[in-house]
């Protein structure tokens, strides 16, 4: 099946790559019917009964995933004419704010509800965890970027979530930009050796280097490194490569491991440019979300 060009557009200027999420939602909706069809709503719903429902928020955060909707409607084999948007992704919402409306086919809306809802309140979880980040960065000059640590299959779902709530996605995969880690240093013998490898390799690839200390620090920096990810550093240590950084106009630094919300003001101070949170993606709690019938008629 391919996606209707309305629906392939509106994920389009969502940046979200049409292919992946008719892929996932397709999975979703598999995984649902693997033991047989829905024998609940086949027993107590007439075929045809068209619902009105409203997807409503139940707590405070910010909604992601609404570009979703239709294809979750139209893999689902239901009309998408009757998706009415009340909350674009990226809006702020509280309990009782109506995110959307649908109306379509009850039997239909009920055999995707879980589907539209798992990814409505994941990606809208993911989104209010990285709005908390930009929030408490606010100001500082620093800002908040994912990870790869994302859940297998949802990374470009997930990234966009990211977006949402205002944050900034660190590489989508492995060859649209190097990151130089410990593993790749010990398997080429330093980091000056991994970064000339790199270089040679792919010199006009975006190229990131992992320090988890000051020599490597300087070490990188004299290989011509311009963005250094700072592992597991404390502020005295980050503070530190932000001076020798500066000193080499144009190197940008990424403080990573065991970042945590509360202390998130203490690493902007020393200077950093991002904060790394795969938290973002990997521990974010979801959204409550749910799916409000008016009625079926």
């Amino acid at each position: 099946m391919t996606l209707s060009a309305a629906t392939a557009d509106g994920l389009a200027a969502a940046g979200i790559p049409a292919g992946a999420a008719e892929r996932i939602v397709r999975a979703a909706l598999e995984e649902d019917l693997a033991y047989g069809p829905d024998r609940t709503t086949a027993a107590t719903v007439d075929p045809a009964a068209v619902g009105i429902g409203d997807v409503t928020s139940r707590a405070v955060g910010v909604i992601a995933g609404v570009p979703l909707v239709s294809t979750v409607l139209e893999v689902g084999g239901l009309p998408t004419d009757g998706i009415t948007v009340l909350r674009r992704d990226g809006s702020a919402v509280g309990p009782g704010d109506v995110i959307l409306t649908l109306r379509a086919p009850l039997a239909g809306l009920l055999g995707v509800e879980r589907t539209l809802l798992n990814l409505l309140t994941h990606l809208s979880g993911v989104a209010t965890h990285t709005r908390q980040w930009v929030e408490a960065l606010a100001g500082t000059g620093c800002r908040v970027r994912d990870t790869r640590k994302t859940t297998p299959g949802l990374r470009a779902l997930e990234k966009y979530a990211v977006r949402c709530g205002g944050g900034v996605n660190h590489r989508m995969g492995l060859g649209d930009a190097a990151l130089v880690k410990d593993n790749h240093v010990v398997a080429v013998g330093g980091v000056a050796a991994a970064v000339a490898a790199v270089r040679s390799a792919a010199p006009d690839l975006p190229l990131e280097v992992e320090c988890d200390t000051l020599a490597q620090v300087d070490e990188a920096i004299g290989a011509g490194a311009e963005l250094l990810l700072l592992d597991n550093m404390d502020p005295d240590q980050l503070r530190a490569a932000v001076a020798v950084a500066r000193a080499h106009g144009g190197v940008r630094l990424e403080a990573s491991g065991g970042l945590r919300l509360e202390t998130a003001r203490e690493v902007a101070a020393t200077g950093v440019d991002y904060v790394a949170v795969g938290g973002l993606t990997h521990s974010s709690p979801v959204l409550d979300l749910g799916l409000d019938l008016r009625g079926g008629s």
